[in-house]
């Protein structure tokens, strides 16, 4: 196991940590997927509100970092890169969902029936929240749900939204506002 140093936050010493273990991408991604899958996909749901959509992001994410192997300069960093990508992904598919949304309505009526997003929400237990949830801006939801479902601190919220600190600080707090004023008639 080869050993590197940290700065020591106090006196600027180094400390010693261990590094994760040579792997080969095929070795790597198989246990970062035994141990984080579900998380990952917990997490995608949470921001796209569908199951499927959120599985296939996150394997996508996988795939991804399999392809990118051999050139991840850090690959203790592989975790934080996939939650990166995972985030982006949602993004992208949000995105391309509302184009779809819009073409379709000009095309169209909208169905009647409902969406695959109100059955797979419908399995959670805490409707409520998740309803509060759902109706914040997307960098609100992102933020709360990276900060307090994902336990990411701030520095690592902010680096998978691509934003600062402060940023991260404030969509935490105007989120956390809206759900309690939402949520008030619940306590």
């Amino acid at each position: 196991m080869t050993i590197h140093a940290l700065p020591d936050a106090l006196g600027g010493r180094t400390m010693p940590y261990p590094r994760a273990p040579q792997w080969s991408a095929d070795e790597a991604v198989t246990h970062l997927f035994a141990t984080h899958y579900r998380p990952l996909v917990r997490l995608a749901v949470l921001l796209l509100r569908d199951q499927g959509a959120a599985e296939e992001v996150v394997q996508d994410a996988y795939v991804v970092l399999h392809g990118h192997w051999p050139g991840l300069r850090d690959a203790d960093r592989a975790l934080a890169y996939l939650r990166v990508t995972v985030v982006n992904r949602c993004r992208s598919t949000l995105r391309h969902r509302r184009v779809v949304q819009a073409h379709l309505a000009t095309v169209r009526p909208a169905p009647d029936a409902p969406s695959a997003e109100a059955g797979a929400l419908d399995l959670l237990r805490h409707d409520a929240v998740l309803a509060a949830l759902r109706a914040l801006p997307a960098r609100q939801r992102e933020a709360i749900v990276l900060r307090y479902y994902a336990d990411l601190s701030e520095a690592e919220t902010a680096e998978v939204m691509g934003l600062s600190r402060g940023a991260v600080k404030s969509h935490t707090f105007r989120g956390v506002a809206a759900l309690r004023r939402s949520l008030g008639a619940l306590r």
